[in-house]
């Protein structure tokens, strides 16, 4: 899946294309399309195989698929489902469900004439999806993000790996043991998403029940913890605005940052990178008993659509556990029922399958507001004062707080 700001791709791309095998699929038959993000072959390949994997037990199936890049569907999105011929299936992240609230058609009575079972999924994953107490989408991934870290820095340092008890302060001393020259312990890029997942691993949350938590107290020590490993620990580089928001996984390929924090989409791509020996833990917090982000996207239903049955049918034949379990082992999502699990799992490093599935069962999902983007820029744009020890965060936070409410 992609996350907030983290798509780089084709912004001009938004012509429809059916997707392999699939044929019949037209704007005349909306409940047989979807609306989603195509920045590029990566995307195409993961919407593909969900329909391959529909198209194991049944070959007919059909759908057809279009949209613009990542960046550019939030906006697009509203604009595309208020056209006659507007498809009736669309994606939505957990994290932004509550800006497209307006778009999604409530599914509890479809949920409930199907007698399906939703139970299966995720639990913080349809919180995420919950929007004013009626459920907007059905998931299809749910991924924590994660603690990186190289072996071999570690091991050449005399350190304990960490793992599924790892407290924040054990986190410091293992960042200052580990810098060295132009190698630090710990990247993080300059977008608000990384320093959050310190405040869920504290047992916090940044947005809870649609209500904004940035000036609670848990909220404001993790984040100024995360800022003080620049301003006073010194193990990190102050990131700057203009920072590239890949940048942790620039450095941490380059051996140049000895810990990272990301989600289990990018697991892939590490562990295959040449040189690099790579472990996942736990994200650290004070205790050592972490909660995971649980951050992952779900098809949801427009509000308009004519047919939304058939169209709830075709979401129901893509998160079956056998498609979500056929998705996982192609294309690395962490699916949202865990007894597909089994396929993300495969053929992967069981220490590092147990940290994922520790961090997707013991978790919240990451909740955000309908002007969150506001939020986002605004802290990017701060950013280097908070790491520099220019302002705290309680000084961030608050007037972050301020404006978007």
């Amino acid at each position: 899946m992609k996350r907030i700001g983290s798509a780089i791709g084709v912004a001009a791309l938004i012509g429809v294309f059916a997707l392999t095998g699939c044929g019949g699929g037209s704007s005349s038959n909306s409940a047989n399309a979807m609306y989603t993000w195509i920045s590029n072959e990566s995307d195409r390949a993961q919407w593909q195989a969900f329909v391959d994997g529909v198209k194991e037990s049944d070959p007919e199936f059909n759908l057809e698929m279009e949209g613009p890049s990542f960046q550019d569907y939030w906006t697009k999105v509203k604009t595309r489902m208020s056209a006659s011929d507007a498809p009736c299936i669309l994606t939505t992240q957990a994290a932004r469900a509550q800006e497209l609230k307006e778009l999604l058609a409530p599914l509890d009575e479809l949920v409930a004439s199907n007698n399906v079972d939703m139970s299966a999924y995720n639990e913080a994953m349809l919180k995420g999806l919950t929007v004013d107490g009626k459920l907007r989408a059905i998931p299809y991934d749910a991924a924590p993000l994660i603690l990186y870290y190289n072996k071999d820095l570690f091991d050449q340092a005399g350190l304990e790996h960490p793992g599924k008890n790892y407290t924040w302060d054990q986190f410091v001393a293992d960042a200052k043991a580990l810098t060295n020259g132009d190698v630090y312990g710990v990247s993080i890029p300059p977008i608000f998403q990384t320093p959050a997942s310190i405040v869920y691993a504290n047992g916090g949350a940044v947005v809870e029940n649609g209500e904004l938590k940035l000036t609670e107290q848990t909220t404001v020590d993790s984040i100024q913890d995360v800022f003080d490993l620049a301003a006073k620990h010194k193990v990190m580089k102050a990131p700057l605005a203009a920072d590239a928001e890949d940048i942790q996984l620039q450095t941490f390929r380059a051996g140049k940052a000895a810990m990272i924090i990301d989600g289990p989409w990018v697991y892939d791509s590490l562990v295959s990178t040449e040189g690099l020996s790579v472990g996942m833990a736990v994200v650290p917090s004070r205790s050592g008993e972490s909660i995971g982000m649980v951050q992952g996207s779900g098809f949801g239903i427009s509000e308009k659509c004519a047919d939304k049955e058939t169209a709830f049918q075709n979401i129901m034949k893509m998160t079956t556990p056998d498609v979500m379990r056929y998705v996982a082992r192609s294309h690395g999502n962490v699916p949202a029922i865990d007894a597909a699990f089994d396929g993300w799992a495969e053929g992967k490093d069981p220490n590092d399958v147990e940290i994922v599935k520790y961090m997707t069962e013991n978790a919240k999902t990451y909740e955000t507001t309908e002007n969150w983007q506001q939020l986002e820029v605004e802290f990017t744009q701060n950013v280097s004062n908070g790491y520099t020890g220019e302002k705290s965060a309680q000084e961030i936070l608050t007037s972050l707080e301020n404006s978007i409410k």
